[in-house]
Formats: structure tokens, sequence, C-alpha cells
């Protein structure tokens, strides 16, 4: 029923204006918020604090109808529900997640999530955001880099250095609202794909926040960050599911359709075994991210599961969007067809939440680790 429901409103809802909101770099606000009422930006968080009390299967589920439907809303709806609200639900307060959870469920307000640096992507333990303790507020100073949902969030997941001699056990988390003294916006930046949804800098220079605002205990950052990030591949990788369908979508549409030699080209053996290793790369994703879901959900042990869904899933909408142009020809390198669109989308599924190679460490360490055991 909720997938129904999902695809329902994306093919009514978002389909139809896909276009125009990447071209005009659109933020979806009045989709945002039916979202909101539907329970899909809080949809894994308990009733009691306003969410749709259901489980991570049904989160992947419904990602990846609504990014069938739009890239771009469907990333703005990862970040909130994995990112920004999920450290808070497993590592907050109750008087944190009163004030940071129940707000952010409705689609009034939505959240973001930075840990990211100019100077550490993949080297997320090298924070060089700091904060210090100044009487009863933190203090924070730094840039935080490719934030998604920054033009438009309420707050903010921020990570930052507490004690250099620590390294990376050095790391603490803090709930920082937005806007806030302290605190400005980069410039929004001109992304290849997802172009609805804003990515910027936050910038921190002498952003003070009250002492209750740490997330978790100090020195904990890395470890929520971690964690977090487990939850988040599962969500892009459902993103990426959504983009691949719809890729999928789109080139069995055209064949069909697309007539030469006096035939509908879906009778041409090289347009059909395209269409095989398509269905077959996606399906094989899938069916690893519904494992991946079905883990966290029993509370089981689900990194590597996690890692492989993301690899899997990113790298079969890279495969699947660039296929369908191939099938469509001319017809997939024009904005008429949203080919182009979901090929442009599809790539940064391989880059953010931890790249492609990134993954492949983290799985063969889980292997490793798994028969040294």
């Amino acid at each position: 029923m909720l997938r129904q429901t999902c695809r329902d409103f994306a093919e009514k809802e978002l389909a139809p204006i896909a276009a125009q909101l990447d071209k005009e770099h659109k933020f979806p606000a009045d989709k945002i918020k039916k979202m909101g009422e539907l329970g899909l930006l809080s949809l894994y968080v308990p009733e009691k604090y306003g969410g749709a009390g259901l489980d991570y299967l049904a989160y992947s589920l419904a990602m990846e109808e609504i990014s069938r439907g739009c890239a771009s809303t469907g990333v703005i709806m990862s970040v909130n529900n994995s990112l920004y609200l999920g450290p808070i639900l497993k590592f907050g307060s109750e008087e944190q997640k009163d004030q940071w959870i129940t707000p952010f469920t409705s689609g009034d307000k939505i959240g973001c999530f930075a840990l990211s640096e100019p100077g550490n992507g993949s080297d997320a333990g090298a924070a060089s955001t700091v904060a210090h303790l100044d009487g009863d507020h933190w203090v924070l100073n730094g840039t935080k880099a490719w934030i998604t949902n920054a033009w438009e969030a309420s707050a903010t997941v921020v990570f930052a250095t507490t004690d250099k001699s620590l390294k990376h056990k050095g790391i603490s988390a803090f709930l920082v609202p937005m806007p806030t003294p302290g605190l400005s916006l980069g410039k929004k930046e001109d992304k290849l794909g997802i172009r609805a949804s804003s990515t910027a800098n936050l910038i921190f220079e002498d952003c003070k926040i009250p002492k209750e605002n740490l997330l978790g205990q100090p020195g904990l950052g890395f470890k929520i960050a971690m964690e977090t990030l487990d939850g988040g591949r599962i969500g892009i990788a459902s993103q990426a599911l959504g983009i691949a369908q719809a890729a999928l979508d789109c080139a069995v549409d055209y064949a069909e359709k697309r007539i030469a030699f006096g035939a509908p080209i879906t009778k041409l053996q090289a347009i059909q075994f395209k269409l095989a290793d398509m269905a077959v790369a996606l399906e094989s994703a899938r069916l690893l991210t519904w494992r991946a879901s079905m883990l966290k959900d029993n509370g089981k042990p689900f990194t590597k599961e996690a890692a492989m869904s993301k690899l899997a899933a990113s790298e079969a909408a890279t495969f699947i969007s660039h296929q369908a142009i191939q099938i469509l020809g001319g017809m997939g390198y024009v904005t008429e067809v949203p080919a182009e669109r979901h090929y442009r989308d599809a790539r940064i599924t391989e880059i953010y939440e931890g790249t492609s190679e990134i993954q492949r460490l983290v799985i063969a360490n889980q292997v490793l680790k798994d028969y040294r055991g």
C-alpha cells in the first residue's frame, strides 16, 4: 500500500514537473510539504515524535518510488530521514528528540547533515572545523562543503573537532539551528544533476550554540557519523534504484514505439540483450538493498550489506541510464526526453555518502574481518 501510494504521488505530482524543476534549479517546496503530510519525511521515526512509525524497508521502498518520479526530491527526502533525523533518533536525549525531531516531520521544516569539508572528502576523520567550550556555549569555526538542503534547512547536524590530540576520536557532533548568528551559507552549487536540491557550503565564524546542543558524548562524533552513513547508504541505494527504474522504463517505452527496419526495435536482439542486462543489474541491486534494510530492521550488523547495496545500485543506475541513452540514440541526448536527466542524476549516487571506492574498501574490510575471525 505504501509503495503504491508513493508511486501514485510520484507519477501525478513529481514526474510531470521534474524536468522543469531540474531546468530552473527550483526547490519543490509545495511537494515537500505534501510529502510531510504523507509521513514520507519521517518514515521510521516513532509516532510519539510525529513520525510514521514504519521500518527501514518501508523507507527504502518509498525512497525508490519518489526518486523514480524525481531524483532531486528523493535526495531531499533521504537527507531529512537518514542523515538529519537518523542520528538524533539514535543518539539524542528525549529533550533533543522533542526539539529537533518533532518539528521536522511534517514538511514545514527540513534538516541537513554537515560532515564533508573542502579539504576532507573521503577522509571523514580529518575534520578541520573546530569547536571549543566557552562557558555555557560551544563556539564553532570552520567550513562544511557539499551540504544538501543547505539553503532550505532549519537545522543541521554538524561534526567538529573538540580535541585535536585524539584525532578521529576527538570529533563531536552538534545540533545547530538555521539561521543562527555566526553561520552563513555559500553559493548554491551549479551541479550536473539533482539540480532541484540545493548544495552549498556552511561557514561557521565564531558560531555560538548552547552547551546542551552537543549530540551524544564529546568525542562520539566520528562513531555517530559512520553509523549514520551506514543507514544513509541504504537511502541513496534506494534513490539510485528509482533513477535506474525510471531510465529502464524510458528505454522500454521508446523501444516499443520506435520503428526501424519495419518493426519496433524491441524485435532486435541487440536491444533485447541491452534490456536484459539492464533488468538483471536493477533487480540484483534491489534485492541487495532490501536485504540491507531487513538486517537493519532486525538489529543485525549491516555495514557490509549497506555498502554493497549502495555500490551495486549506484553503478546499476549509471549503467542503466547510459544504456537507455544508447537505445534512444539521438533522442536520448536531448532534453525533450528524460533519459539524459536520469543519466545526469545517476552519476552523483556513486559519489556522495561514500564513493564507490570507499564502498569497496568497506566491503573488503568486512570480508577480511569475517575471514580472519
